[in-house]
């Protein structure tokens, strides 16, 4: 082959091509109207646009993306992963069309799509399935009374779902039927079918992944672990190779397990074999994902390999390296991949959207990756997952590849949506991260431990950014070559001291200062000492200072008018502000219930006249692959709803009133 199509798009995209590239190939990019100006469009040898911006009108369109691949002349397709990746018709289709699949079979992935179908396969090849219901009977009643069977705590799972959509934990009878209702929904929405299955929950279970590899001459082989214990709501938030749970003895019969799933597949292609550990080192096969997975880099950098080469390799036919048939390589390190998304933490992980007015990531070496999908500019699109980056780690152990981890989430910075890394800032630091013991409910159980804080004053936070808001100012001065351009509040008098004004939060801040060329002395208001600064320097993002002969080093970030300071695990934001302001008045409004981000109305649970309580669900949102619940602000009574079940409203609408 000379020419692959991505059916895909954000980061993923960028790898395959940037991997196409190297080994010579011609990339091929489709792209819908939402992402004309995305990155891998811009990347692409050629990119052909398939439908409008929601997925079911372009990504999810297998019949535009096949066409498009034979007009331009493609001879295969790469899925990448979500969307079509574990489409068995799709796969099907591309092989009937004449062109190579970059993955699975039809048949495998067939196999596969079904969680129940998949749990009845591998137990009969001796892999362990958790105890559960996984018929194909949807009644309600028989489902709740197979519940009764199992016992509770159970867990609901999409039956053909993935990612941690349509999948609920159950602690009681009383609770089932509205889980099942909500889950079912939500797998309808997201896949198309409604069907679940019923199991058992493991509790305080770790989640650990092997990635499997096969090729079209019967080899199947494993390369090694990743654990993903690390998540909320199902979704993984950090992935780590090796895992610090497995022993050898576990992880060779973990291994020994996922060979033999990938055997009783006849599995061709790169798959992951997803299992649930118990305390005890008891594990349960989960799922078989039938595609890359987004934290397959920590696997090639350990390793020394290119999993997107490796497919494309035995997508055409060639067996799979004699190396790795003797068994994987050996480790090199420890690798960690982060996550950062565009959301707000503070508001239940509130997906965002949005142009990022600026960005700002780790630089790339021999010890830090990032596979990025967007850059300063681009907008974060409501239709789509808001994956800004993934970044990725990796040093001699596991102590060092938190160290440099936490280094490089320290050089990231976004403007514009609300990002999550003081989130991930502050769950690489917590003990059950740092000791290796989180599993994966931990952090819903505990997840104001993770939240970051409303940073409080900080006076030392403050000086860092007037300070540096001073020296950037001198340093436009000198490029201006004009005497008349100095910022040193000179006068033939005698210096007067420089004014500025910093906003923090609601919180306004008025800052004296005079000296200049780094040596300041600043007056913060309210406070009656001084503060003397000497040697100040800002080189990039790094500020060093002398504050009253203790030196410091602090990282500052500045774009534009915003800065913010990082200190003692600490984020501070500022904004420069004008040093005269209108007086205005505001007033909270708790009447109305307004639509938190654009998306569609799935059910509308209140009716206009009825009473409710504050705190009840009113509406149920669709938004960015995701249910919102939307709750009354207070109690009283409904006297306007504005939206209905299946249609698209925009941010900040309003959708039910309240007397």
């Amino acid at each position: 082959m000379d020419s692959v199509l991505i059916a895909n798009r954000g980061e993923i995209a960028c790898r395959i091509i940037r991997t196409l590239r190297r080994l010579g190939l011609r990339s091929i990019a489709v792209y819908s109207e939402a992402d004309a100006d995305a990155q891998h469009v811009r990347l692409a040898d050629m990119a052909v646009p398939i439908g409008g911006p929601r997925p079911q009108d372009s990504y999810l369109r297998g019949d535009a993306i096949i066409a498009a691949a034979q007009a331009c002349g493609a001879q295969a397709i790469h899925p990448g992963y979500g969307f079509l990746s574990e489409n068995a018709d799709f796969a099907e289709a591309v092989a009937q069309a004449g062109l190579s699949y970059i993955g699975p079979s039809a048949a495998s992935t067939r196999r596969m799509g079904s969680k129940a179908g998949a749990k009845t396969l591998m137990a009969a090849h001796g892999v362990p399935v958790v105890p559960g219901y996984t018929g194909a009977d949807q009644d309600a009643a028989l489902l709740a009374r197979e519940a009764g069977r199992i016992g509770y705590p159970l867990m609901i799972k999409a039956a053909y779902g993935g990612g941690g959509k349509g999948m609920r934990i159950v602690r009681s009878a009383d609770e089932f039927a509205a889980a099942l209702a909500s889950c079912q929904r939500e797998a309808q929405g997201a896949f198309g079918n409604a069907r679940v299955l019923v199991e058992r929950y493991i509790e305080h279970p770790r989640h650990i992944e092997f990635q499997i590899f096969g090729d079209n001459h019967g080899h199947v082989i494993h390369l090694n672990e990743r654990e993903c214990s690390a998540q909320r709501r199902y979704q993984k938030v950090m992935e780590e190779t090796p895992s610090p749970f497995l022993t050898p003895e576990l992880r060779a019969r973990m291994g020994a397990a996922a060979i033999a799933a990938g055997k009783a597949l006849d599995y061709c292609n790169a798959g992951t074999v997803e299992f649930i550990v118990d305390p005890q080192g008891g594990f349960y096969f989960m799922e078989l994902n039938a595609r890359l997975q987004v934290e397959h880099p920590i696997t090639e950098w350990t390793l020394g390999l290119d999993l997107v080469e490796l497919q494309l390799r035995v997508a055409a036919g060639e067996p799979l390296p004699g190396a790795l048939l003797d068994g994987a390589p050996a480790q090199n390190g420890h690798a960690i991949e982060l996550r950062l998304y565009a959301e707000d933490p503070a508001q239940g992980f509130l997906p965002g959207s949005g142009r990022i007015e600026h960005l700002a990531l780790p630089a790339p070496s021999p010890r830090v990756r990032v596979d990025s999908g967007v850059i300063e500019g681009d907008t974060v699109s409501i239709f789509y997952d808001p994956m800004i980056a993934k970044i990725i780690v990796r040093d001699k152990d596991r102590p060092r590849a938190l160290a440099r981890m936490a280094e490089a989430l320290a050089a990231c910075h976004v403007q514009g949506p609300k990002s999550n890394v003081a989130f991930l800032e502050r769950l690489i630091a917590h003990p059950a991260v740092r000791e290796g013991r989180i599993d994966t409910g931990y952090l819903d159980r505990a997840l104001d431990e993770f939240l970051p804080v409303a940073a409080q004053f900080d006076a030392t936070a403050v000086l860092a950014a007037a300070v540096a808001v001073l020296l950037h100012a001198e340093a436009t001065a000198l490029a201006d070559h004009s005497p008349w351009a100095t910022p040193d509040a000179w006068r033939m008098q005698g210096a007067a001291p420089r004014e500025l004004y910093l906003q923090q939060g609601e919180t306004r801040l008025r800052i004296l200062a005079t000296g200049h060329h780094g040596d300041y002395t600043l007056h913060i208001q309210g406070h009656t000492a001084a503060f003397v600064v000497a040697g100040a320097r800002h080189d990039g993002d790094v500020l060093s200072l002398r504050l009253d002969d203790r030196a410091l080093r602090l990282r500052v970030h500045r774009a534009g008018y915003t800065l913010e300071v990082q200190r003692d695990g600490t984020r501070h934001a500022f904004a420069l502000a004008p040093a005269y302001v209108d007086a205005t008045s505001s007033t909270n409004n708790d009447d109305a219930v307004r639509a938190p981000m654009p998306g569609r109305v799935v059910l509308v649970q209140a009716s206009v006249g009825s009473a409710v309580e504050a705190g009840a669900v009113l509406l149920v949102m669709e938004a960015m692959k995701m249910e919102l619940s939307l709750r009354a602000p207070r109690a009283g009574m409904v006297v306007a709803i504005q939206a209905a079940a299946g249609e698209f409203v925009e941010a900040d609408s309003v959708l039910i009133r309240l007397d």
